[in-house]
């Protein structure tokens, strides 16, 4: 009998790991510098751990229940190479993207934890669902009002999540990649779906 895709537990693992790196490494004098991502890249493997690091431990039960809440509907559609897979590249990308509005602006913020991944699962799972590829079907907004959606999806995550400390640049980037991803269906296991959102026969 095979086991369940636990994909959710590898996370919640990956993370209470990371974290007691973390604990040891301050313990022998390192700061977060050694997980955060930052400018300039002098520490590459940061664009990874990240990801996965927290800065305390409120922040990782926060985002651990986050990710229990939105990372089982996942799991149940999904293999774990692709949630994993899924999790690093967008978590990365935002935290890229959080460098470069700094950059932008003139700051140069330290960027961890694993919220723009989350943010781009909870994307995912509202694109992907029967419900919105059949609404989206029907309303057929066209490549201008897709991105137009976007953009406005972008900005109402940034203004929801936005607070002191807040990598919001991030947040908003997540959630539209997982827009795209759950639009085009890239986590999907299954059945290939049409555009309606209804699986299809593909043989």
């Amino acid at each position: 009998m095979r086991r369940p895709k636990r994909p959710t537990v590898d996370l919640l693992a990956i993370f209470v790991g990371i974290f007691a790196a973390q604990r040891v490494v301050g313990l022998l004098g390192g700061g977060i510098g050694w997980f955060a991502l930052a400018t300039p890249l002098a520490r590459p493997w940061t664009l990874v751990t990240n990801v996965y690091a927290h800065a305390s431990v409120g922040h990782l039960l926060a985002n651990a229940v986050s990710v229990v809440v939105i990372g089982l509907p996942l799991g149940r559609v999904t293999t774990r190479a692709r949630f994993h897979a899924f999790v690093l590249v967008t978590g990365a990308t935002a935290a890229l993207a959080e460098l470069a509005s700094g950059s932008l602006l003139g700051r140069q913020p330290a960027v961890l934890g694993a919220s723009g991944a989350i943010l781009a699962c909870v994307g995912n799972v509202l694109a992907g669902n029967r419900i919105a590829g059949g609404l989206l079907s029907r309303i057929d907004p066209g490549r201008r009002g897709a991105a137009t959606l976007l953009v406005a999806a972008a900005v109402a995550v940034t203004l929801l999540t936005a607070g002191p400390g807040v990598a919001v640049v991030a947040h908003a980037t997540g959630f539209v990649l997982g827009l795209v991803a759950g639009r085009l269906g890239l986590l999907d296991s299954g059945s290939p779906r049409n555009r309606s959102g209804r699986a299809v026969d593909s043989g």
